[in-house]
């Protein structure tokens, strides 16, 4: 029996998947934690990989690493770690960020030659906050990586099932070693997608010199080996890595409703979107993942439990949350929430709060207060469905994961939101299981990855609800003058309430 291993880097932490090659099914998981922030040494990163992949690794015959996205990791010309690397979530390059757009011809030319316009949480504005507020560590940093990137470049080096033997080097060899994938780079703002070539220009302008630039290796490729002989495949980014474990095609739209919220779809065509709104990635197989983010989701859901005063915490307030918004209609009694509780990027309002219209003495009640806040999120997200609409993507599936996934309420109202039926997979670990199905089919060497099963999903359907739809639309027009959502902390709007998020 042929065994490959997948490894989830993310920010919270990493999880190890050990499958069969052949047909993809789980026979060993781990997991260990990361510590918290938007920065974070990479060494803790590989200390939590040695952790959760003890005894899972040393029987893979070939490795698969997928990472956060964006991360920046800064390298010197020794292959030591300049600076902590700066998250996905480090919001500190906002300034930057709209100084690299208007510096390089405005979010039309962004969005055609790197397919995105880039935002806080590109590597490409992480570069030039650093050289501007860092300038002696942007002068050090001779390479630039992603985290997974740098993972797989230490994989081929060191063993990370026990410390690495006295007197071995820190890093993983050469900085010129360093390899990535088309679906990774593309979440930098220095890449261009639909040519899967880097734009060092970019780079260095960013940066004040040019790095080095991690090689980009193919869907399939196998770059090297660890210590003990076992493949290490060319790895790619989370969302990447989760469109490979779902078994997504083209027309297959996911839907992940985590702390922030995610809407991608494979498609054969590159995005080009001017509006920022669509995110142009390219996937792990040499098509495209348009990927729409939102930051509000799992914590508008856990806001509303704690206004709605659940008596539980966690996974039970998720529950009772979904209990109380199956006992109110739909619509909820015609109550609307606007669910930016902490600003917004889709669409870009940064400063805005949440919003709640329509409250009158009949419908104030738990169980509206409760469904509103779902039908807030999903129509949030089902508008984000729309915008990859526009860039071509035709959607015939429609898949629901992720944290909120777990509410009845949410799988259960979903479909007359998103106007379509929609299909709940069995939670498990997507990303890793995708990475472990890259290792597969690095080792088979075949055109395409190997055929594993489809995970076990149930399916749900409903009455379209264009009504709730046209009032979360309405109210969410009728704020875009409102400061950027209530950014100037107006709450004089018509009905209107300001609802915050609690901690």
């Amino acid at each position: 029996m042929r065994l490959v291993a997948g490894v989830d880097s993310s920010t919270q932490s990493t999880k190890v998947v050990l499958c069969r090659a052949d047909g993809g099914q789980i026979v060993g998981q781990g997991s260990a934690p990361h510590p918290p922030g938007t920065e974070c040494d990479p060494a803790a990163w590989w200390a939590a990989l040695r952790k959760a992949g003890a005894g899972l690794l040393d029987r893979a015959e070939a490795i698969g690493v997928a990472g956060q996205q964006h991360g920046m990791v800064t390298l010197g010309a020794d292959g030591a770690v300049v600076r902590p690397a700066l998250l996905w979530n480090d919001q500190r390059s906002a300034a930057e960020a709209a100084e690299l757009i208007g510096a390089h011809g405005g979010p039309k030319w962004w969005a055609t030659h790197a397919g995105s316009v880039p935002t806080a949480s590109f590597t490409v504005t992480k570069l030039a906050w650093l050289a501007r507020h860092e300038p002696a560590r942007a002068a050090r940093t001779a390479a630039v990586a992603l985290p997974h990137d740098w993972l797989a470049w230490r994989l081929r080096i060191e063993r990370p099932a026990r410390p690495a033997p006295r007197g071995r080097a820190r890093h993983g060899g050469p900085i010129t070693d360093l390899v990535t994938d088309r679906g990774d780079a593309s979440g930098t703002g220095y890449f261009a997608p639909a040519d899967g070539r880097w734009l060092p220009e970019l780079a260095a302008a960013a940066l004040g010199h040019l790095p080095v630039l991690p090689r980009v290796a193919g869907p399939a490729e196998v770059i090297g080996e660890t210590a003990t002989g076992a493949a290490v495949s060319a790895g790619t980014g989370d969302n990447m890595a989760a469109a490979l474990g779902l078994g997504l095609g083209p027309g297959d739209v996911a839907v992940s409703i985590g702390t922030s919220g995610t809407v991608f779809a494979v498609s054969e065509v590159p995005a080009a979107d001017p509006t920022g709104a669509v995110a142009g990635f390219a996937d792990a197989t040499g098509r495209f993942l348009p990927l729409v983010c939102t930051i509000n989701a799992g914590l508008v859901l856990s806001a509303a439990a704690a206004l709605v005063g659940t008596a539980s915490a966690g996974a039970a307030a998720l529950a009772e949350l979904s209990a109380l918004a199956m006992a109110a209609p739909p619509g909820a009694g015609g109550l609307t929430m606007l669910p930016y509780f902490d600003g917004e990027r889709t669409p870009v309002r940064p400063s805005a709060t949440g919003v709640l219209r329509g409250l009158t003495s009949q419908n104030a009640t738990k169980q509206n207060l409760a469904r509103a806040a779902i039908e807030a999120v999903l129509a949030s997200l089902a508008e984000a469905a729309d915008l990859l609409a526009a860039q071509g993507v035709s959607a015939r599936r429609v898949l629901l994961t992720g944290g909120g996934a777990r509410s009845e309420a949410v799988c259960a109202i979903a479909p007359g939101l998103f106007g379509r039926d929609v299909l709940v997979p069995r939670p498990a670990e997507y990303v890793a299981i995708g990475a472990a199905r890259q290792a597969a089919w690095a080792l088979a060497g075949t055109a395409e990855p190997p055929a594993w099963p489809q995970p076990p999903a149930a399916s749900y359907s409903g009455v379209p609800r264009p009504d709730v739809r046209e009032r979360y639309a309405a109210l969410r027009a009728e704020t875009e003058g409102w400061g950027g959502g209530l950014a100037d902390g107006k709450t004089d709007g018509p009905a209107a309430t300001t609802v915050r998020s609690l901690r």
